[in-house]
């Protein structure tokens, strides 16, 4: 009987279509390759005993920002802080949004090269494109370089992107876009909000300097999201395009995307962990300024709703590692965003499994498997099952933990849930099968690029996966 690497014994692992069942998961060179029962003989090198624990797929985290200037990630230090707080949070593998208004050609490589030589999870890119040459590119960015996903702000327009470097936009662009991912299989990623409301709505309002989160609401209300969301719907059933809801907010935004799906099946709709957990009402002030923002807590409780029942496809953590010094300021100068992929997968266990009774499948489908079908890495990816990456995590939802910044490992050095009492935890990360946690130290970063050739529908259909 040939060895294998290792076999981890005694814990309730979560498989598709079955949920909980007892059985140990047996490891060799990387993937899973051999799911067995307790009492069958299965050598392996090492046994790891996780009685009392819960195997689950690692959690994949489909919307992240690296670097201080959230563009590209540059050096180690824009990645191995960020990727440790993943492992350590049950995440294996991230999607790093890449932000430049230069051809992709020029920053992919190196880009590709740290995240290679310093992350602790697997990852790949989506770009964000803002030119017609970038538009004209995506052929070549889906077959050569295997990014399938495009991120399109609808909210730049005029001089809004120019903290970042990128050019203003227009509904004519949104339409070459949305008409190259149709035909290349891939899809469109849309930051909903417009903008033009916005500045509208800016020059009737009072700014006193301390103004909250709520204030922030109001320059940037629900309407303003849903009402965006639903042109770019509708523009994407118009040229078949598959497009991703990133950072869904609010019911307004929910209301607008499940009428055009009435009609249109390829729209898929993500929210965040803040949007779960967090409203205007938050003591964290300025710290939790994020785009779009917090809404209510009637808002919170709708999107409960939806993960519960499937309208929200993915729970992704929109993380922005930029430093708290950028945040400490007025809620109208302080930077937009924070970080959160270290705390994405307990958090959503604790508050959607512990707290409000969620099948604890449903939160892996959320955070696991059904980004790895949207985005084109599945069954690879997404799932325990033979042949799949021993992409692992053992959960222990017996002991919990207290959010603390200083245990976060992320840059930014503070977080918006510090204190909060989550009601698991995660013991072990394992990514293709090595430890990057261990007992819940960090162990090798060995991260590797995951090619995506589709994305969307086209994903879905190569995969054999319904909508």
């Amino acid at each position: 009987m040939t060895e294998y690497d290792l076999r981890l014994t005694g814990g309730d692992v979560v498989l598709p279509g079955l949920g909980r069942t007892a059985v140990d998961v047996c490891v060799r060179d990387g993937r899973v390759a051999a799911l067995v029962e307790r009492a069958d003989p299965a050598p392996a090198r090492e046994v790891l005993d996780v009685t009392g624990r819960v195997v689950v797929p690692g959690a994949i985290d489909a919307h992240v920002h690296l670097g201080q200037d959230i563009t590209v990630p540059k050096t180690a230090d824009d990645v191995a802080p960020e990727t440790a707080s993943a492992v350590a949070g049950g995440v294996t593998t991230m999607l790093a949004y890449l932000m430049s208004p230069k051809p992709y050609e020029e920053s992919f490589t190196a880009a590709h090269d740290v995240m290679a030589a310093d992350a602790y999870t697997d990852f790949g890119f989506h770009f964000c494109l803002v030119s017609q040459e970038q538009v004209a590119a995506i052929p070549r960015y889906v077959e050569e370089f295997g990014v399938s996903s495009f991120k399109f702000f609808m909210n730049f327009r005029g001089n809004e992107g120019a903290y970042l470097g990128l050019p203003g936009n227009d509904d004519g662009f949104l339409y070459d876009l949305l008409k190259a991912v149709a035909e290349n299989g891939a899809m469109a990623d849309p930051h909903a909000e417009n903008i033009e409301l916005v500045w509208k709505l800016r020059e009737s309002m009072d700014k006193p300097a301390d103004a909250g989160l709520d204030a922030w609401n109001r320059t940037r209300p629900d309407f303003v999201e849903a009402e965006a969301l639903q042109r770019v719907a509708y523009l994407a059933s118009v040229l078949g395009a598959s497009v991703y809801a990133v950072h869904t907010t609010c019911a307004a935004a929910l209301d607008a995307i499940t009428r055009q799906r009435a009609h249109y099946p390829n729209l898929f709709v993500e929210t965040c962990p803040h949007y779960l957990t967090l409203d205007e009402t938050s003591s964290m002030g300025s710290r939790a300024k994020v785009n779009p923002p917090l809404r209510t807590a009637g808002d919170r409780e709708a999107l409960w709703a939806a993960v519960a029942d499937g309208r929200v496809d993915v729970i992704g953590s929109d993380h922005v590692p930029r430093h708290f010094s950028a945040k400490d300021k007025d809620i109208w100068s302080a930077s937009a965003g924070f970080p959160g992929t270290g705390t994405l997968f307990p958090s959503m266990v604790g508050e959607g499994h512990q707290r409000r009774g969620l099948p604890l499948e449903r939160i892996v489908e959320a955070t696991s498997t059904r980004p790895a079908q949207l985005f084109g890495m599945y069954p690879r990816k997404g799932v325990i099952a033979v042949g799949a990456d021993a992409d692992l995590v053992v959960l222990n939802l017996e002991e919990g933990f207290t959010v603390r910044a200083e245990d976060q490992h992320s840059a930014a050095r503070y977080s918006v849930w510090e204190g909060l009492e989550v009601g698991c935890s995660v013991e072990h990360t394992l990514v293709r099968g090595r430890f990057a946690v261990r007992d819940g130290a960090l162990g090798e970063a060995a991260g590797a690029y995951v090619s995506r050739p589709n994305s969307g529908a086209a994903a879905l259909a190569a995969q054999g996966v319904s909508r």
